[in-house]
């Protein structure tokens, strides 16, 4: 696990309120993250999900309350996080190779232009170790599978060398076999570092991960293994998929101890 202050969460939300064009989005949500933590976020489209992960990256500000990661304004601990977005900025048909999009996870602000160093490669080719993708780095990303891509694009991320991974929908448009493989991944990362991801399978991702936190304006935060009930007393609209009941409230969650166990 990453050396860090347990008393310090990863992640704390409190009283945030935000909205696009005067829509809210959040009002007075809180939220904690602790260290060790794996993390689901799940919510209706449009609900919010990937709006927190951008104020948990500082790449938005909150209207009113605040957003603290590792105790600290987000712009100013961003570089402990490694990030990949549901919509990755990689071209299939572009010609680069699997090393090559690592290696995109090594580009820091301020870093130098130039070619990369020996360094950079190293760190490079172990998160593809990591990831297993290792022996196709010299393969054309463009000719990998999709699961084999959302590897790819994981090894991006832990090539910044990361203590919080956050991904937003990284399971999207697998098929279960491979999306099994993927959390299979995602357990031995969340051994070293804290895992968030957004997903929209809330039946897929309460298998795998030790809490779910429900964004619908507010953020209601459950033990996995407590998904019951009807997805639409809570997210109107949404179809086929279970629900975490709201109607008692738990502690917080501390990575997996008996509170937090996966099931």
């Amino acid at each position: 696990m990453p050396d860090l202050d347990q008393q310090t969460p990863v992640v704390e939300v409190k009283d945030l309120h935000f909205a696009y064009g005067g829509q809210p989005v959040f009002t007075g949500a809180d939220a904690v993250i602790h260290d060790g933590s794996f993390v689901s976020i799940v919510g209706p489209n449009g609900g919010g999900k990937t709006t927190l992960l951008k104020l948990i990256l500082g790449l938005l500000e909150p209207d009113r309350g605040q957003v603290r990661l590792y105790g600290r304004n987000p712009a100013r601990s961003r570089g402990r996080v490694g990030y990949m977005p549901q919509h990755a900025h990689v071209d299939p048909q572009f010609p680069v190779t699997v090393m090559d999009v690592a290696l995109m996870g090594r580009l820091r602000k301020g870093r130098l232009a130039g070619p990369f160093r020996a360094e950079d490669r190293a760190i490079a080719l172990d998160a593809l170790q990591e990831a297993e993708m290792a022996p196709l780095k010299d393969r054309p990303f463009s000719a990998l599978s999709g699961g084999q891509r959302q590897r790819v694009l994981i090894a991006r991320a832990l090539a910044c060398r990361p203590d919080l991974l956050l991904l937003d929908e990284p399971t999207a448009s697998l098929d279960p076999t491979v999306q099994d493989d993927l959390f299979e991944l995602l357990h031995r990362l969340n051994e070293r570092m804290t895992v968030v991801l957004v997903s929209h399978d809330i039946s897929s991702v309460s298998r795998h991960v030790d809490a779910i936190l429900c964004i619908n304006q507010g953020i209601d935060e459950h033990p996995a293994r407590e998904i019951s009930g009807a997805l639409a007393d809570l997210f109107p609209g949404a179809d086929g998929l279970s629900l975490v009941r709201h109607d008692h409230h738990h502690e917080h969650l501390h990575g997996t101890g008996p509170e937090g166990g996966r099931p």
